[in-house]
């Protein structure tokens, strides 16, 4: 029984990637599917389906030209065990633009940019690049 969501769903992108498989089933919940579909409008993921299963769901990885994983890293901030929220003035940029924080706001699953757009602030979830 996985305790952390979020934090296996983004190794398993990270690890799925580092071995150049093509797609990965993940347990289903609502949160972790938004986060795919937030992922996948980024451009770090090829696509989010239904699985066979209705307790789970695929995801496709996405690759470049040369066909490097997309996914250069993750980085957790916020845990179980000690969550991390932030204003939306804090919500600041990754790698100077290249990666992207994901929040989860009241508007739903967001990123940084997004965030201080719409002027939402909320759980800083992780940092992708």
């Amino acid at each position: 029984m996985v305790t952390d969501r979020v934090g296996d769903f983004i190794i398993r992108l990270k690890n799925a990637g580092a071995i150049a498989k093509p797609s990965i089933t993940v347990p289903y919940s609502k949160h972790v599917e938004e986060i795919a579909q937030k992922l996948k409008s980024l451009g770090y993921v090829a696509d989010v389906k239904k699985a066979k299963s209705p307790y789970e769901f695929e995801v496709e990885l996405a690759y470049d030209e040369r066909g490097r994983h997309k996914i250069k890293g993750v980085k957790r901030i916020s845990k179980p065990g000690r969550r991390l929220y932030a204003p939306f003035r804090e919500a600041h940029a990754v790698k100077n633009g290249i990666g992207a924080r994901l929040l989860s706001t009241p508007r739903g699953v967001l990123t940084d940019a997004e965030a201080r757009k719409v002027r939402a602030g909320g759980e800083n979830l992780f940092e992708i690049w």
